[in-house]
């Protein structure tokens, strides 16, 4: 914790662990037997379930939700409104060995979850790519390759299966390129890897 922030700052379980350099947004949650380590930044108004970890480094934007069990290591990057869903899998080694290890911060590849971007409960993200803007990981999903921005992914690799806008509405670009969402909100198909959103 930060020397002039104070706990009241932000509400954590009695059996969570805050470790000293940590910084916590306001309104953030933090529930039972996380652990927020040094030099972890999280945002304003983001909730962590049960047993949660966060590594040293990592950034966090505001209003993000991880679900229980998940571990936040360095070298993950979470912009605002992320959801993480239950027991979801982020790496950051891409040949872990336990005999040679890898364990240093000039090991790790960067993973990028861009705002917005939802991950669905046991997917597994695979270290050194990027979740586009609004992109929708289903549950179980295991991810090998960047998601572009407002895309569903699914299966064992992910493939791209529809669209989804940022408030959850299915997009149906196949009549049309320019479809509006049930929030007013329209999205433009350029191509099936570029869905583009107007207002």
């Amino acid at each position: 914790m930060s020397d002039t922030q104070t706990p009241s700052d932000y509400y954590a379980h009695p059996t969570a662990t805050i470790d000293d350099g940590a910084h916590i947004g306001a309104r953030t949650k933090i529930w039972h037997y996380s652990h927020v380590s040094p030099r972890a930044h999280i945002g304003e108004g983001c909730s962590l379930g049960q047993n949660v970890f966060v590594a040293p480094g990592v950034t966090i934007g505001n209003g993000v939700k991880i679900q229980n069990n998940v571990s936040i290591y360095e070298g993950v990057i979470l912009d605002d409104y992320v959801f993480c869903g239950p027991s979801m899998v982020f790496t950051n080694v891409r040949t872990p060995r336990s005999e040679f290890p890898r364990n240093t911060s000039a090991d790790y590849t960067v993973t990028h979850v861009k705002r917005g971007a939802s991950i669905g409960a046991n997917a597994t993200i695979v270290t050194g790519i990027t979740l586009h803007e609004g992109a929708f990981v289903a549950a179980g999903a295991v991810v090998t390759h960047d998601v572009p921005p407002y895309t569903i992914v699914a299966g064992v690799p992910a493939r791209p299966v529809g669209y989804m806008s940022a408030s959850g509405d299915r997009l149906d670009f196949t009549d049309t390129d320019t479809v509006t969402d049930s929030t007013g909100h329209t999205y433009h198909k350029v191509s099936d890897t570029d869905i583009r959103r107007l207002t």
